[in-house]
């Protein structure tokens, strides 16, 4: 499976969306947690929202980043708990193609070193659609950062060996070359 893997970098476009009836963006600590990540991995951040807990909602951003040729992750964070306004696994699998069983069950296992067994309270999944990755993750800053540091950044990294998400997602359209030579 090396051949999933390249030896240099590519940025990605990632988007990230909050999911919370009671956050805004100026105190959303884990949907910031993430932009810092992601950019400080050298990815770029494709857009950012944040909607209430609404299937609706968040069926709508995700359908668009999955129309988008420009988004190839979207991050969320939030809404996937049991209380009744934790929607948002029921709103993202539908939309999955590909369910990555393997991202859920990891981030399980590994959350139980930080918060033992109510790590069965996750209902964190990924999957991919139309070559764009999505992830969602629960509402804490804790969380978001436990599975960007411990999963993420790495299959979100063409170099990471055997095998990575990067020749499974949409390849981004090529900027035109200006006169001088340079891309736009």
């Amino acid at each position: 499976m090396s051949h999933l893997s390249i030896q240099e970098f590519q940025a990605l476009e990632i988007a990230v969306l909050t999911v919370s009836d009671t956050r805004s963006l100026h105190n959303d600590t884990s949907g910031q947690a993430l932009v810092t990540s992601l950019q400080r991995a050298g990815h770029a951040l494709a857009e950012r929202q944040l909607v209430t807990d609404d299937i609706y909602q968040i069926r709508a951003v995700v359908s668009a980043w999955i129309a988008d040729p420009k988004v190839q992750v979207g991050l969320i964070t939030g809404g996937t708990g049991f209380t009744a306004r934790d929607n948002t696994p029921q709103a993202v699998a539908p939309l999955l193609e590909r369910t990555v069983y393997g991202f859920g069950e990891l981030f399980r296992q590994i959350s139980r070193e930080e918060i033992d067994t109510s790590t069965i309270q996750s209902r964190a999944i990924a999957g991919i659609t139309n070559g764009t990755l999505i992830c969602c993750l629960p509402g804490s800053t804790g969380a978001c950062l436990t599975a960007w540091e411990r999963i993420l950044v790495h299959q979100l990294d063409s170099r990471t060996r055997p095998c990575n998400f990067v020749p499974h997602l949409k390849r981004l359209p090529e900027r035109p070359v200006l006169a001088c030579g340079t891309r736009s």
